[in-house]
């Protein structure tokens, strides 16, 4: 085994092959280690997310090395059958790769038995792993920034089909009519892990539209017997976008979703404490500001994060401004404006009380990679508030944990090297540090674009086997241009993550304007979390 750092609260354990990722998975959780709150299971490795109080990161490793990865026991799954219509945009380029025919491409995939080997990228993503080693394809130079729902693909040793549309570096080879992922499904993947997969050629066939299920949204937006009759919000505008987000759905990686949640979670606790709410109730998580409602009822809010300008206009005409930050208390007919931020890039919105909106798998959090959660708020929408079921003290000493940062700043963020820094050169690895990087248009809840003047190269240029990623991982993929994973991240990719942001600046990295330039500030030297192992041997 070898252990490997990912963040303050997070290493890698990469095995031998997927046999042996499997049977560690199976240890682990069949006895727990105390501390480790999630296990990412992917093609040689497991990620492992933990709490450093409980246990420090060379102890983690000096338990898990104890274990033994004896073959485990496989039983015969399901069958399932997936159609295929094999007019995928990157079919010919496998053919060439390959150097066989399209029809002998189509003939392998479809002979082949699969098996899902593990989930990860989106919920009902599976990794499918052949019996016959003949379609290895690497991923594509550049990942597309969206591939259509059931799009059928092959990246290394896998086989994969995407639930919904999404970004992906995969060749894609075909399309199903198939849904992967369906709330109203139990359970909601149709693919679960060691489940067997047989591809069925459809034909040529049309163009296959894949419609998203209503159940990716919460079943209904009000909770009826809770909601207080009086008090609700009438939106007029939302801006670029205006979403509910919590501290997120931990917990959920088994069924391959990432937590989501607030991006400046920080703001969103402050939010919810100055109008007394529990802290981790859900918020309005306004991007870019314009975002505009009247008021029905007595209804008290506060705005905090990016620093943006608050008019509120009575039913009488009456304009002032009011300071975020603050509670403010609203009455029937009043209009609230948020004007467009000086400095950082998210607002939170709170209501005494909090918002009707219905948990999904745990969470009011829209995730906008996998489209699940109450759906993003419209014009027009009615949002009912909650009555006050007890007396709740409000914060009058809330202020921002840092400063916004201005799209003109240079950002600097403190990063941890790992898990594959030893794959760049030394020239990238100075790049990293002492380049600055620019945040493209392209950037979003899913992760920020990065854009420098000279691109980190590799000297490691095998294809790397799909593995964890965590929230602040810088990916690398073959452009040389990082990303760095936001909260909606995928939870596995196949691209060299060469750095993570700690876990303490994720909240600014939340908060930073596109065309503003980053700085990483290494915080470690990279090596293999090794030394307490070999002492303890």
């Amino acid at each position: 085994m070898r252990f490997l750092p990912v963040n303050l609260n997070a290493i890698i354990v990469e095995l031998y092959d997927l046999d042996e990722t499997l049977a560690l998975f199976d240890s682990l959780n069949a006895s727990p280690i105390s501390g480790v709150e999630e296990i990412i299971p992917a093609a040689r490795t497991l990620l492992i997310r933990f709490r450093p109080h409980v246990v420090a990161a060379s102890q983690l490793a000096i338990e898990i090395n104890s274990r033994n990865l004896n073959t485990r026991d496989r039983t015969t799954g399901k069958l399932v059958e997936i159609p295929v219509y094999y007019t995928g945009e990157d079919l010919a380029e496998v053919a060439d790769i390959l150097g066989i025919t399209i029809k002998e491409v189509i003939k392998r995939h479809t002979e082949n038995e699969y098996t899902v080997a593990f989930t990860g990228f989106a919920p009902g993503f599976a990794y499918l792993v052949a019996n016959s080693d003949v379609l290895r394809v690497p991923r594509r130079m550049t990942p597309r920034a969206r591939i259509s729902a059931g799009s059928v693909g092959l990246a290394g040793e896998f086989s994969g089909i995407y639930p919904q549309a999404s970004p992906g570096g995969w060749q894609i080879i075909g399309i199903t009519p198939e849904r992967m992922w369906d709330l109203l499904r139990n359970p909601p993947s149709l693919l679960q892990p060691g489940f067997r997969v047989r591809f069925r050629d459809k034909g040529k066939g049309t163009t296959v539209t894949i419609t998203k299920p209503e159940s990716l949204i919460a079943p209904t937006d009000i909770i009826s017997s809770q909601v207080d009759k009086h008090l609700s919000l009438a939106i007029l505008s939302t801006g670029i976008q205006t979403l509910f987000q919590d501290l997120g759905r931990s917990g959920q990686a088994g069924l391959g979703i990432s937590a989501a949640g607030a991006l400046d979670k920080t703001a969103l606790r402050s939010a919810n404490r100055i109008v007394g709410n529990p802290s981790d109730s859900a918020c309005l998580e306004i991007a870019e500001g314009r975002l505009s409602f009247i008021s029905h009822g007595n209804v008290i809010i506060s705005v905090t994060g990016a620093n943006c300008p608050i008019v509120i206009q009575t039913a009488s005409g009456r304009k002032f401004q009011a300071d975020s930050y603050q509670p403010v208390d609203l009455s029937e007919g009043d209009k609230v404006t948020l004007g467009t931020p000086k400095a950082g890039v998210r607002s939170y919105l709170a209501v005494r009380g909090g918002f009707a909106q219905q948990p999904i798998l745990s969470s009011q959090s829209y995730d906008t990679l996998a489209h699940i959660g109450p759906k993003p708020v419209a014009t027009g929408d009615l949002l009912n508030i909650l009555s006050v079921t007890r007396s709740s003290a409000v914060s009058m000493d809330e202020s921002p944990a840092f400063n916004m940062p201005a799209p003109d700043d240079i950002v600097t963020l403190d990063i941890i090297l790992g898990p594959r820094t030893d794959w760049f050169t030394e020239e990238a690895l100075s790049l990293l540090q002492n380049q600055l990087w620019q945040v493209t248009p392209q950037s979003n809840r899913v992760g920020i674009r990065l854009n420098g003047d000279t691109p980190l190269s590799r000297f490691n240029h095998e294809e790397l086997p799909s593995e964890g990623t965590c929230v602040g991982a810088i990916q690398v993929p073959a452009s040389g241009q990082p990303v760095l994973f936001l909260a909606d991240h995928p939870l596995t990719g196949g691209y060299p993550v060469i750095g993570s942001v700690a876990s303490y600046h994720l909240d600014l990295a939340g908060q930073i304007p596109i065309n503003t330039y980053i700085r990483f500030n290494p915080i470690n030297e990279f090596h293999e979390i090794q030394e307490a192992i070999t002492t303890h041997e």
